[in-house]
């Protein structure tokens, strides 16, 4: 069975007794329009959500470039040669356990790396990246460490943004709307992918927007920007209308635009592959050097799928738009740090993202991340031993943390970042139908503004869903329909019954 299959079954199980549904959504979304408090979560993933993961056609075979598989014999070269000759398609990685001591760069669309399962093809990976490529680093503090404590993977599928400035937005426009005017549709076409985007103005109140009013201290908080995918479904003169609706104001001051929304690489993935790095104790917090598993960068629609990573520093940074991560176990028999810790960071969020069907069998850091204006991801249908759900400041907004089972409970509001670079999380963000081992409370102040809303987690805590203030949902989480909001979400959208 597939890691996938395997991982969601039991979460997505529903024995009620009763059923119960929130004010913000309702039975089937009547309660609910795109202005709302509650965000449109349903463009998350891999094309917008409308597709499933693709089974692309296998082009060759590492061993057609000399891989043996053994554990011994260094197999890098060979699957360097395998991407480097292969122009499009599957390469495939026979059952065996590959030496691999470099880092595996695709930097081209259309082509996946895919094992015969991730506990049958698996990449042993003795050199830590910054022993392969030399990235040294230092803390927001000045502390001396390495990038690689927050980014990279020895599977790094990398490309680049194609962001050309296309026409400025000539008008305003409010969140949940699609229409918008434009200085110039000479550029623009239907059915192009677009950007929305907008930046900070001197008086930093994209800041204080991003924050509904509430952004905490915010001295180190600077260059911010907010931006939104979208495809374009119609032209009517001077006016443009987005596919889906707006997820933040456009406001003149804030000097908007649509640019460009493609990549250079695209439709490009791993799958069924197991990642194993040495059993060595972890010394904490920022001395990773860099055992860290797969890494998208500027990239859109990639994947993720069926993996398995044990001992690593980091398992999955995740910096592309509408990429998805289907079925992910980790796991580690490293000697924690003091503090019980296995590595940093586990899964780390772009924008527009989903992330599904997850095990983390350990305990990092920051389990789960969302950092640097990431937004509208979607994390699902996932456990961990005691989960962290990291909002790692600089204005995470509007995501979705969805039928969860947190474990413990009682890491699940801790997070990092550096000082004085707003609150944890900027607004909107829902927490939604959460399992744990001990009753759930609301987050410290300095997590969040009160525009969060958290729905279905178990507790003890009574009630308040005021509309402009605190919303706390106290409705028993084996009670709460739907189990999966976002997949509700989809349905709406697409009209599937």
């Amino acid at each position: 069975m597939k890691y996938s299959l395997l991982l969601g079954a039991g979460l997505l199980a529903s024995e009620t007794k009763a059923q119960q549904y929130s004010e913000l959504w309702g039975q089937a979304g009547e309660k609910w329009s795109a202005g709302s408090r509650l965000p449109d979560f349903s463009y998350a993933g891999y094309h917008f959500g409308e597709d499933p993961l693709p089974d692309v056609e296998v082009a060759c075979s590492v061993k057609d470039f000399g891989a043996v598989g053994d554990g011994v014999h260094d197999d890098t070269q060979a699957f360097k040669d395998a991407i480097a000759q292969t122009e499009r398609g599957a390469i495939f990685v026979p059952p065996g356990r590959y030496l691999i001591t470099d880092i595996l760069w695709i930097e081209k669309p259309h082509l996946v790396l895919r094992g015969a399962g991730p506990d049958r093809s698996v990449l042993y990976c003795p050199k830590p990246l910054e022993k392969i490529k030399p990235h040294p680093s230092a803390t927001t503090e000045g502390r001396p460490t390495s990038n690689y404590s927050w980014s990279g993977g020895i599977v790094w599928i990398k490309g680049k943004y194609e962001r050309a400035w296309l026409t400025k937005i000539s008008g305003s426009a409010q969140r949940g709307e699609r229409w918008l005017d434009v200085e110039s549709t000479h550029r623009l076409a239907v059915g192009d992918t677009v950007l929305v985007w907008a930046n900070d103005d001197e008086a930093n109140t994209l800041i204080d927007y991003l924050y509904s009013g509430d952004p905490g201290e915010t001295e180190n908080l600077s260059k911010v920007k907010a931006h939104m995918r979208s495809r374009i479904t119609a032209i009517e003169g001077q006016r443009v209308q987005l596919e889906r609706p707006l997820s933040f104001d456009v406001r003149p001051e804030w000097t908007p635009l649509l640019r460009g929304g493609g990549a250079t690489v695209y439709e490009s993935g791993v799958e069924d592959l197991g990642f194993e790095f040495p059993n060595t104790p972890y010394e904490g917090h920022f001395t990773e050097w860099g055992y860290n598993a797969i890494a998208i960068s500027d990239a859109v629609d990639c994947w993720v799928r069926d993996v398995r990573i044990e001992n690593a520093d980091s398992g999955i940074f995740l910096r592309g738009y509408n990429c998805t991560i289907n079925g992910v176990l980790i796991e580690s028999e490293r000697e924690p740090d003091k503090h019980g810790k296995t590595g940093h960071h586990g899964l780390d969020m772009g924008v527009d993202c989903l992330l599904e069907n997850f095990d983390i069998q350990t305990e990092f850091i920051h389990d789960i991340t969302v950092d640097a204006y990431a937004a509208r991801n979607v994390v699902k249908n996932g456990r961990g031993r005691n989960l962290t759900l990291d909002h790692h400041k600089r204005a995470p907004y509007q995501n979705l943390f969805c039928n969860l089972d947190v474990g413990e409970g009682t890491d699940i509001w801790h997070c990092g970042g550096g000082s004085a670079l707003g609150k944890h999380s900027a607004a909107r963000g829902v927490f939604w139908r959460f399992q744990s081992q001990q009753n759930l409370t609301l987050p410290p102040d300095k997590f969040g503004p009160p525009s969060l809303m958290f729905v279905g987690l178990k507790t003890e805590t009574p009630s308040t869903t005021d509309i402009d203030g605190v919303w706390w949902e106290a409705i028993p989480p084996e009670e709460l329909q739907p189990v999966d909001l976002h997949a509700a979400q989809l349905k709406r959208r697409l009209g599937v019954e």
